[in-house]
């Protein structure tokens, strides 16, 4: 049975506390639960007392259910032991820093409220807001304000040296070096491995674009999440985010290359330096992500079957560097390479054993296939960025590493393969994941398949023809 105490604050106000008790503790001690109830302003003393017998009711039946509704925790609070709670228990880094990033503009919404006192149109307030010109909180983005090559020869510093402090790759230096916009979160540590303050190297502007509906999606599935635990740990009798409103995503056809566009790059290719085009030769004939050729090492590579185990990646972030991690699904897959990426892959080699006799003791022995000079892994991002050099130098469209695993899917498709082998080949959790991401090029390649049987029937009444104008 609830208990119920009145209570008047210093400034006269009236609230009223709510006593349930709930069981036992591990000492035997009774458990009593509290909650803090106050009347909306101008109840009658009749609507006050009703209304209270319906909130005391209301919370013995919880106690009772095994809810224990957290009146006290705010969801900031709440979100923080969540996100702890995930990292414990194996989630992956890369996902766990994504949650941090996106946390501190969730708090300045809904961090304050109480965890039980969330509601849906609360966050669809959120959601609404961040879709909004001028919303970015942290959308500053930084331009070289001096010349920063200059800076680096009269420091006689390199590029890479200031990537290695910082903990970014060369290529976003190189961005940076450039008088290209980069983030202020990338801007910071270049500036600090400069010993200098931010605002002597670069120019700040605020980025008031609105959020993407992904983006905004993802803040919507950190809640989500936080909240599942919630009601998972019965804190919470529902979990609001599921009865929210985020906005709907697009859906984009992947974009990949024609047999022709392919031929093209191969083309380009024959004059591109043998590292670059050894690795580009494995995104294309294996459609494997760009992490996964970044982490491909000799040790996974059985040149006498000509297969390629892949059971890792490199990954980059922030606050961890480059860092070795799971495939994207955490399956391990073998494919079968071609006989010409295979030759590569020797020739290269050969140069890569030059390259260490020549650095000596300078020379780090990671067993990376595709390495820096100095033998240490590449940062998956300078895949991307050669890839657009490439592409502008040789004036082909904009090529990104994941378009060749696009490609590599619609060509499996295309020719027949089912979805349970191309979803094997690629990685992909299951064949649903396929037929949802592929979906445009299996209507094509049903298409092709319809137009294929119609045609034998065409041909058959064509045929036909000239036998019933004789008759």
């Amino acid at each position: 049975m609830a208990t119920i105490e009145k209570r008047c604050n210093k400034s006269g106000g009236i609230t009223y506390r709510i006593t349930v008790a709930g069981g036992l503790d591990s000492t035997g001690k009774q458990i009593r639960h509290r909650m803090t109830w106050k009347p909306e302003p101008k109840m009658t003393a009749r609507q006050t007392e009703k209304a209270l017998a319906r909130a005391a009711a209301d919370f013995e039946r919880e106690i009772e259910q095994g809810y224990q509704i957290d009146h006290k925790q705010s969801f900031a609070e709440y979100a923080t032991y969540v996100i702890d709670l995930k990292e414990r228990t194996g989630i992956k880094p890369r996902t766990i820093d994504n949650y941090r990033k996106l946390l501190p503009r969730i708090n300045q919404a809904i961090g304050h409220p109480k965890l039980a006192d969330i509601r849906p149109q609360h966050l669809n307030s959120f959601y609404k807001n961040l879709g909004e010109y001028s919303i970015r909180a942290d959308g500053d983005k930084a331009t070289a304000r001096i010349d920063m090559a200059a800076w680096l020869r009269r420091k006689h510093l390199s590029r890479a040296e200031i990537a290695r402090r910082a903990g970014v790759s060369s290529a976003t230096v190189s961005t940076a070096v450039s008088g290209k916009t980069i983030s202020k979160a990338t801007a910071e540590p270049i500036a600090a491995a400069m010993d200098a303050k931010l605002t002597d190297i670069f120019k700040l502007d605020q980025d008031t674009a609105p959020l993407s509906p992904s983006t905004i999606i993802a803040y919507h599935a950190l809640i989500s999440s936080v909240l599942a635990q919630a009601e998972k740990e019965m804190l919470v009798p529902y979990n609001a985010a599921e009865k929210a409103t985020p906005p709907k995503l697009q859906k984009h056809n992947p974009d990949y290359f024609q047999p022709d566009q392919i031929e093209e790059i191969l083309q380009a290719l024959e004059s591109a330096p043998l590292k670059w085009k050894t690795l580009v030769y494995v995104l294309i004939d294996t459609g494997c992500r760009r992490g996964e050729a970044c982490g491909m090492q000799w040790s996974d590579i059985d040149f006498s079957s000509g297969t390629w185990t892949i059971d890792h990646q490199l990954l980059y972030s922030p606050k961890r560097g480059i860092y070795t991690g799971t495939t994207k699904t955490g399956k391990i897959r073998t494919v079968a390479l071609s006989p010409l990426t295979l030759k590569l892959l020797k020739k290269h080699r050969s140069t890569q054993w030059e390259l260490q006799l020549a650095n000596g003791d300078r020379w780090n022995d990671t067993g990376y296939v595709f390495t820096q000079d100095s033998g240490k892994c590449i940062f998956p991002d300078s895949v991307t960025d050669w890839l657009s050099k490439f592409s502008k130098a040789n004036g082909l469209p904009h090529i990104h590493p994941h378009a060749f695993r696009h490609t590599a899917a619609s060509l499996m498709i295309a020719g027949g393969v089912d979805l349970v082998t191309t979803a094997n080949e690629l990685g992909h959790a299951n064949a649903t994941t396929t037929a949802t991401i592929y979906a445009h090029q299996i209507a094509q390649a049903k298409a092709k398949a319809t137009d294929a049987r119609h045609s034998v029937l065409a041909q058959f009444e064509k045929e036909k023809e000239p036998q019933a104008k004789s008759l």
